[in-house]
């Protein structure tokens, strides 16, 4: 059970100035340890119980009493002087003594004696939870030390600069253990952390109920097998450091080893690192590298004098010393009444400065430092409310009055007022004054604990815990110089649930368990995740794509089909070598234009074919370049327009051959229309509803040149967006419609009695032309990017050169390697 001090700090009555430090021991005696943690001053007639983690805190409250005795520009003549009370884990003693204290009086004998001491002026160093602050309403409590909760947010930065998400927490079983973990793990789980497990130790233990006792070291040494937890969160008083290393003694001693654990305490303000009794021979090398947020403080110039001087025999009266002394250096004082039992006696003259460290710290430490501040605030609080005007005019007409009794009346109700406005520099030479709501300002200091083979340990200034600073920026931390616990090599631990997800992966959660628990899922196709446990991965920038690993953006390449690559180069030579056969072809009929053959199929007709069709095959010379403006607006209504215009050559080719053999027949009115003027209306007509629809098309929706980012992933395509799609496909579909009716009339009149039918060889070429353009559609539906282009140059390549091929090659082979065919004989031949 934790062991609680009351300190009664109260002015005797004599007004007279010396060295009157004297300490006594009363019975021990408890009280609810949960009301109270380190940091706090109460004034007035209220009680006040501060944390036993060492005897320097006693130590400390004397010395601050010494020096402010002999300090003469504080309450001059008058003398401080102090009672020591402490608590030997029995309740009932803790109440009844408590009331003792307030209530009866205590004889105390600085130079003279004037009386008894009836009322106190001041109790020092205690602190209140804040939830039980709330409870209990105590309006002359003075916090020595930083809020509670200001713990809180430095805890939580500290786990999310070394990135532990997955810790443990170890607390007292009280009512602050329990306000802590309450409002810890709400601000884990708003920052992304889990707590594995929350362990609570209680402050006693029947030590008769053997399978009980065994039972609770069985449970605490479970905190250290969980091989997933490296951080370890404790809360709690210095007992808990008991429990802790108990649990790892009993169990290297069942299993006859010792155990290095991989874990790193984190360790609240309230913890002293302190082994009591029987266990300072254990060291405390299970806190090796342990981070701790503690009260800041700095020695006095004559504190470590001070611990030197300290003998055992200062008083006669002072048995806390020499219980101390005995336990401390494992000696006894020769007792004639009773035979000791101590390896040798004590003489009195040995030193504090060779304990080690876990049985007592030379250095003053952030308790011991606030109840010397707090004796410090309330001395200087007196002198201030003494050294007024109106106080002090009562004071020196009162000078026969009972001092003691006239404070008292004065401190009820002026002693708060010059407290809370106190202000002054002590003698470390730092500041101290309070905040509005009586609380010391300032922060926390993050301290490293670094322990040594000969049982004694340092702690290092490792950062700084300031409240009153920007949300994020609360910690300044030295990661580099912090000493981690040996079994780490000077690697900064790693506390995580499952391993970390990387760049590439996104957190699948784990079902049934807490969300720090999670798989590792590959990013899906077209996101990335370029940090490590993203929840979700996401897409890149416009101008980017992701790389393979799927873990970082790539640039976009600007893309288009042109003359430089493979395919636009293998295009262009394509078209220009159709352009230099068509040319060829019209030239080869310019030749022989006066040939039967060349006059028997419409030479108009075939010119006008031959033009168009050589401007086909230069139309795709527009596809094959970086997209404009002027370029989208020209490349699809001019390859329709005169695409259109082919076709229709041929439909008026066909119905003037299907003509023509229906006119031969007598009686028949067909001849009237047989002739130019029939194949001329039928190429304007025909190309002047394309034309229209065309006109239409640029007039309400016109290609425009735009940028695809979707089609290819590793580049943002440059093309030209068709504007109105479904005008688009009209265009297409009445190009459709009129090879349709060429096929079908040429099909019809394939049979036609002729040795040169060309309606058979325009049968061929629609056929060819429908099946380029069927085929088409659904290829230019499925293609992305600059294949569409490909595609479409290919249909306008392969549908002119079925044209060219099928109707004009068996001409050319007649002009120029059967010559003899070309005569009208042969051309009215049946057969």
């Amino acid at each position: 059970m934790l062991c609680l001090l009351v300190f009664q700090l109260f002015l005797p009555c004599m007004v007279c100035k010396g060295d009157t430090m004297q300490c006594f021991m009363k019975d021990p005696f408890l009280v609810p340890h949960e009301w109270y943690q380190p940091g706090g001053l109460i004034v007035g007639e209220m009680v006040s119980l501060i944390t036993y983690g060492s005897n320097r805190h006693a130590l400390a409250l004397a010395f601050a009493v010494d020096e402010i005795n002999k300090d003469l520009r504080i309450l001059p003549n008058v003398s401080l002087g102090f009672h020591i009370l402490d608590s030997y884990t029995d309740a009932r003693m803790t109440y009844r003594t408590t009331l003792d204290l307030v209530f009866k009086s205590q004889s105390f004998v600085p130079n003279y004696k004037c009386g008894t001491q009836k009322h106190l002026v001041a109790l020092t160093y205690g602190s209140i939870a804040p939830a039980e602050k709330e409870t209990i309403q105590i309006h002359s409590f003075y916090h020595m030390a930083p809020y509670e909760d200001s713990q809180f947010i430095g805890i939580i930065r500290l786990l999310q600069h070394f990135e532990w998400m997955w810790i443990g927490v170890v607390v007292d079983c009280t009512n602050g253990g329990e306000h802590f973990v309450q409002v810890l793990e709400e601000l884990l789980s708003q920052n992304e952390i889990c707590s594995a497990f929350t362990k609570s130790i209680p402050q006693l233990a029947s030590l008769d109920d053997v399978d009980k006792f065994s039972h609770l070291l069985s449970e605490l040494y479970e905190i250290f097998t969980n091989s997933k937890v490296s951080a370890l969160i404790m809360y709690g008083e210095s007992l808990t450091i008991s429990w802790i290393r108990t649990a790892q003694f009993m169990h290297d001693l069942r299993d006859n080893s010792t155990t290095s654990f991989r874990k790193v305490w984190i360790v609240t303000a309230q913890i002293d690192f302190i082994l009591k009794g029987f266990q300072h021979g254990w060291g405390l090398q299970l806190f090796q590298g342990a981070i701790s947020v503690t009260i800041p403080s700095k020695d006095p110039p004559e504190f470590r004098d001070f611990l030197q001087r300290v003998k055992p025999n200062w008083n006669q009266e002072d048995g806390f010393l020499k219980a101390f002394w005995e336990q401390a250096f494992d000696c006894s004082f020769a007792d004639l009444t009773s035979p000791t039992t101590a390896n040798e006696l004590c003489t009195g003259e040995e030193k504090l400065e060779n304990l080690p460290a876990p049985q007592f710290e030379m250095d003053m430490t952030g308790h011991s430092y606030s109840i010397y501040n707090a004796v410090h605030a309330v001395a200087h609080a007196l002198h201030t409310m003494m050294s007024s005007r109106s106080k002090g005019r009562d004071l020196m007409q009162n000078k026969k009055a009972d001092l003691q009794k006239l404070l008292n009346k004065t401190c009820k109700r002026y002693l708060h007022s010059f407290l809370l406005s106190i202000s002054f520099n002590n003698a470390a030479g730092e500041a101290v004054s309070f905040s509005d709501k009586r609380v010391l300002k300032g922060g926390f200091d993050i301290m490293n604990l670094v322990t040594f083979s000969n049982f004694s340990f340092k702690r290092v200034k490792v950062g700084r815990l300031d409240p009153k600073s920007p949300e994020g920026k609360e910690l300044t931390l030295n990661g580099d110089a912090i000493v981690w616990p040996r079994v780490f090599n000077q690697v900064i631990p790693i506390s995580l649930c499952n391993e970390r997800c990387r760049p590439g992966y996104q957190k699948r959660r784990r079902e049934g368990e807490k969300f720090c628990c999670y798989d590792c899922a590959p990013c899906p196709e077209g996101k990335i995740s370029n940090q490590t446990d993203m929840n979700e991965c996401f897409r890149c920038p416009e101008d980017q794509y992701p790389n393979k690993g799927r873990n970082s953006c790539i640039p976009r390449l600007i893309q288009f089909l042109s003359y430089e690559e493979p395919l636009g180069i293998s295009l262009a030579s394509a078209a220009l070598s159709f352009v230099l056969i068509t040319a060829l072809v019209l030239s080869i009929f310019l030749k022989h234009n006066d040939t039967p053959l060349v006059r028997a199929n419409n030479r108009g007709l075939s010119y006008m074919l031959l033009v168009s069709l050589l401007l086909c095959f230069l139309s795709p010379l527009l596809f094959l370049r970086q997209p404009g403006q002027v370029t989208c607006l020209l490349r699809q209504p001019a390859f329709a327009i005169i695409f259109s215009v082919a076709v229709s050559c041929v439909l008026a080719k066909t119905a003037l051959v299907s003509l023509a053999f229906r006119a031969t027949k007598p009686g028949s009115r067909l001849k009237n229309w047989v002739g130019k003027t029939l194949a001329h209306c039928i190429t304007l007509t025909c190309s002047s509803v394309q034309a229209g629809l065309c006109a239409m098309w640029l007039a309400s929706a016109p290609p425009f040149p735009d940028l695809d980012s979707d089609s290819v992933t590793e580049a943002i395509v440059l093309q030209c967006n068709e504007g109105s799609v479904p005008l688009f496909f009209c265009v297409l579909s009445y190009m459709g419609l009129l090879a349709l009716a060429s096929f079908t009339v040429a099909f019809l009149a394939r049979r036609l009695p002729d040795s040169f039918n060309e309606a058979k060889f325009i049968t061929f070429s629609m056929l060819v032309f429908c099946s380029v353009w069927v085929s088409f559609v659904p290829t230019y539906l499925s293609t992305r990017g600059k294949d569409t282009v490909a595609v479409e140059i290919f249909s306008i390549l392969s549908s002119a050169a079925g044209l060219l091929g099928c109707i004009f090659a068996p001409k050319c082979y007649i002009i120029l390697l059967r010559p003899e065919m070309n005569c009208r004989d042969q051309l009215m031949r049946k057969n």
